[in-house]
């Protein structure tokens, strides 16, 4: 399963391997679509491959870190 979001990141986490660790803790699979970090704030947008389950713990893993995460409508490829 494969869903497309979109993270924005608060100053005190844009040098954090947050992908990285939701990646390794929940077998997630991140793609980056795209990119922009500033001093203040980080965006991203990100496909994330996975099994269900793990693609529901990993994003809600995001949330409660304080990390915005949008579903960014969109075909996506499979």
């Amino acid at each position: 399963m494969k869903k497309r979001v979109k993270l924005t990141f608060p100053q005190q986490l844009i040098k954090e391997p947050v992908i990285f660790l939701m990646a390794k803790e929940f077998n997630v699979m991140p793609n980056i679509r795209r990119a922009r970090v500033t001093e203040t704030v980080g965006e991203m947008v990100l496909e994330l491959e996975g099994a269900g389950a793990d693609l529901d713990n990993g994003i809600e893993w995001l949330k409660v870190k304080g990390i915005e995460v949008e579903l960014v409508e969109g075909d996506i490829i499979e």
